[in-house]
Formats: structure tokens, sequence, C-alpha cells
């Protein structure tokens, strides 16, 4: 979680501001409705300034009850602000028209997300017949070390920028197949690099092949990732990349040349 109560000598920095950021904050990961001391406690304040803070963010809708009035969950506002950072994107403003033709086209799963570093937040989600509820959410994050997308975005980094990434990630091992070790990822990040797009088989999800290509403006920062992800029980690895990797590069070309 960010942490938004280190100031670092910033005259600029509120710090009232930076303490509801870290309750809001509390509930990433969460399982259901927190108490004030588990609000507290995640967010690093004391209970009464948590008190405090749950209050204000209650009256403003960005906090709510739980059911039968126990514990807080995320207000019904909080949404007002995915809908603003999605439909001011200019990025996803780019992709998505080319992203629903991919989806036409290639009859599987499309997403599309946002690269932040260790991770990639899911922005636009496309689905196929074969999902789970947490695969149709906006705003849920994956990992780039062991997923297509995030390996296509780590090749578009510089070496160095990319093994510094890797190297302080935890790398978790999601299923057997999970490369854990860093030069083991950072190789993949490589043939990524060569080919243009990255391929992950059963490492994050068991029974997938994901494939992902990175969204850049070609200044070596990455912007975000198309995945295409289809399952082991229609398709081969092999006759998936070669059924899917034409037009997914095609279609970053696409959002690329838009930029």
């Amino acid at each position: 979680m960010t942490d938004f109560r280190s100031e670092d000598g910033d005259a600029l920095f509120v710090r009232a501001a930076g303490r509801a950021m870290q309750v809001l904050g509390a509930f990433h990961q969460a399982g259901g409705p927190l108490s004030l001391s588990e609000i507290a406690t995640r967010a690093g304040i004391d209970r009464s300034a948590a008190q405090r803070l749950v209050h204000t963010l209650m009256r403003m809708g960005y906090l709510r009850r739980g059911p039968d009035g126990r514990g807080y969950l995320p207000g019904i506002r909080l949404l007002d602000h995915t809908l603003d950072v999605l439909r001011l994107d200019p990025v996803v403003q780019k992709a998505t028209p080319v992203l629903l033709e991919l989806r036409k086209t290639v009859r599987e799963r499309v997403d599309f997300s946002l690269y932040d570093e260790s991770r990639l937040v899911y922005a636009l989600r496309m689905q196929s017949k074969r999902e789970t509820f947490y695969a149709t959410l906006v705003g849920h994050s994956v990992p780039t070390y062991c997923t297509a997308g995030g390996r296509a975005a780590l090749s578009v980094l510089p070496e160095d920028t990319a093994r510094e990434i890797v190297q302080r990630t935890a790398l978790e091992r999601f299923t057997p197949r999970t490369l854990t070790d860093a030069d083991a990822i950072l190789e993949e990040v490589h043939r990524a690099r060569q080919n243009g797009f990255a391929v992950v088989v059963e490492e994050f999800v068991p029974g997938e092949v994901a494939l992902g290509v990175a969204i850049h403006r070609g200044d070596g920062v990455p912007l975000g990732a198309i995945h295409v992800a289809g399952s082991l029980s229609e398709w081969t690895p092999d006759a998936f990349v070669n059924q899917v990797s034409p037009v997914a590069v095609e279609a970053a070309r696409a959002i690329i040349g838009s930029l």
C-alpha cells in the first residue's frame, strides 16, 4: 500500500489528507467490512484519529456501514472517481475501440491494464465465457513479474530498471509453475523484448495461457499492456500464440500510433 504518511520535508504535503488516504487504503485486500480498530491498524494511525477520519469520510459518502451496521466498507462515492480515471485517461480512451475489435477477432478474454511498476491495474476487461467474479473487476491488480502483460511491460524498460523492479518485488508462487527466481524471470522478460510480446502458461492462473503486449510511447516507459487469455482445455500454448500474437501486436501498434 502506498505510504501517504511520508512527508519527506515537503512543505506542501497535507498530513490530514494523507491520513484520509491511508484510511481508504486500509481496505486494499480486505476480505469484508473492517472494524474501527482494524482500520486504525491497517492505516498505521491511532484509533482516535481513525474515528474522526472514518466519521468524516462517512459524512462525505466515501465510507459506509457494513451489513447489519457492523464494520465499515468503501462508499459508493468512490465509484465517481473510478469513472473519472477511466473516462479521462487518454490511453484508455484510445485503447477501448481497438480492444473491442480485438475481442471480436480472438473471441477470448481481452484486458487492458495500466502500468504501476511492480503491478498492473486492470482498466478494461472484456470477458469470455469462462470467468470468475474477481476476473471481471476493473481496478483488480496483478504482479508484473509473473503475468504476460507484466513481463511485456517490463520488456519496454531498460534492462537495469526491469531488474531492479523484479529484485525488489516479493516473488510469490501462485501456482506450481510460477517462476520465482529473478534471473529466470528476467530471461522471460528478455524473450518478450525480442519477440514483441510475452507468453505465460499457468504461472498466475492454473489452466490458462496468456499473451501480453506492452503499450508505450517509445521512450522506454510502459503505459500499460494488452492481455489476451485462453483455456488450455481448448488451446495448446503454441496454437494460442500463433493465432493471437499477430492480431494482439497489431492492436498494440494501432493504440501506440494513436497516442
